[in-house]
């Protein structure tokens, strides 16, 4: 006897931006190619969107389109958020959950700033909440880190996540571009909105960075526990001496296990060019992951853009019908660990300290007593001589952050030092 036909797994998308323009392209386009995978049909029952009336994508379907979300959420399995935002994405998806529906979203900023709220709702419905397109776009990440590595114990997360960030600081690297410059080409190829804010100083790379950390350490970080500093004022004098030292600029998000607590931090650093992170160009992405026992795992890939995060919402669509269609459920919310999450003055780097000097004997002495009286060794020195006064770039050993500002405080006021010219981060070596 033939196994009785599973009923059709029904799929809302609300939001037919770029992203959701390219996930109702491919759930139309390949729906007879992932039924097998799913083990039922899928099929696209509307898109909820405010104004119906607007010209959109000549693959939307008109037919299809809404401006009645909760009719559409209560006809669906599925509800797919790709409205971005935090309302009404918020409101929308704790109806899909009261209503027993599975959500998939790649709403970042969302997840970030109410995960807790919206996993409680989630475990209380007995729904699948996936968000794979939230970190990375198309780079399989959150469900290796949340699945196949939840037997091992994750130590650091090294990543670039941010394509935007990543474009402009690889043209100025690679082409001597300058920031305004670098930033102006991001935008006029798409990689950069018209306002860049939520890039260019960190804020998109810090949601993201909030909710790896979550994942990773089994407990709960939000936006607020991750410090921030974003690469506006990077400067080509910053590239150079960078390159002149055998390293890359790259705007990493670190989030870090220690006996002490947990630290998740945003902001440029100096990464050598014999790591795997330093050779990632243009708008890619790629995260360096330490575990105890797998060891070093890179994910790299396009972490932006319609079509290959589509492929990441895609993946999530699937499996979510799946559980629909033949039993089961995704992973629940793990949030058992009680580690401190500490600020960023608990954080261990090192510092790549750019200043001008005297050009005189002594000098460097006093400098070196600055770093000493602070308990911060110093690993470097590279000294550029001029004409009455000098160059000078110190890198520091490892040390925690709240002494290594605390040097640098006191050089911005010492007689020995003309001018603080740039601090960065060294990370990765």
């Amino acid at each position: 006897m033939s196994e009785p036909a599973k009923p059709t797994v029904r799929v809302a998308v609300l939001g037919p931006g770029i992203v959701g323009t390219q996930v109702v392209r491919l759930l139309l386009e390949h729906s007879e190619e992932l039924a097998p995978r799913v083990g039922a049909p899928l099929e696209l029952v509307g898109i909820y969107v405010r104004d119906a009336t607007r010209e959109r994508d000549a693959v939307i379907p008109r037919d299809l389109l809404t401006e009645d979300a909760a009719a559409l959420i209560d006809r669906a399995d599925v509800v797919v958020e790709l409205m971005g935002g935090i309302e009404p994405a918020r409101t929308l998806i704790l109806s899909a959950f009261a209503a027993g529906k599975a959500v998939v979203t790649a709403n970042k900023a969302l997840i970030a700033a109410h995960g807790p709220e919206l996993f409680e709702a989630a475990d209380a419905a007995g729904a699948d909440f996936y968000f794979e397109a939230a970190v990375a776009g198309a780079i399989p990440l959150v469900r290796p880190v949340r699945e196949s590595l939840a037997g091992d114990h994750i130590q650091r997360i090294l990543g670039i996540v941010n394509g935007t960030t990543n474009y402009v600081l690889d043209q100025m690297t690679q082409r001597g571009l300058g920031y305004d410059v670098a930033l102006k080409e991001a935008q006029d190829l798409g990689y950069a909105e018209a306002d860049p804010t939520a890039d260019v100083e960190g804020f998109d790379a810090a949601a993201k960075a909030a909710i790896l950390a979550s994942l990773a350490f089994h407990q709960r970080v939000s936006l607020d526990d991750v410090f921030r500093e974003g690469i506006s004022a990077i400067t080509a004098d910053d590239v150079i001496t960078a390159r002149d030292n055998h390293q890359v600029v790259k705007l990493l998000a670190i989030a870090e296990r220690s006996d002490a607590g947990v630290t998740v931090r945003v902001h440029p650093a100096l990464v050598p060019d014999t790591h795997p992170l330093a050779g990632v160009h243009g708008a890619f992405n790629a995260v360096f992951i330490e575990a105890e026992s797998a060891g070093g795992l890179m994910f790299y890939g396009q972490g932006a853009g319609g079509a290959p995060t589509a492929s990441a919402v895609l993946g999530d669509i699937v499996s979510v019908a799946r559980h629909r269609a033949v039993g089961g459920r995704g992973p629940r919310e793990s949030n058992y660990a009680v580690n401190a999450v500490l600020p960023m003055d608990a954080a261990h780097t090192r510092y790549a300290v750019r200043m001008s000097v005297p050009d005189r004997p002594g000098v460097l002495a006093r400098v070196a007593e600055v770093f000493a009286s602070h308990g911060v060794g110093i690993e470097s020195v590279r000294q550029i001589a001029g004409d009455g006064t000098a160059g000078l770039v110190i890198a520091t050993h490892r040390a925690p952050e709240s002494d290594l500002a605390a040097t640098v405080a006191q050089l911005r006021s010492a007689d020995a030092v003309h001018e603080v010219l740039s601090v960065l981060r060294i990370e990765g070596d």
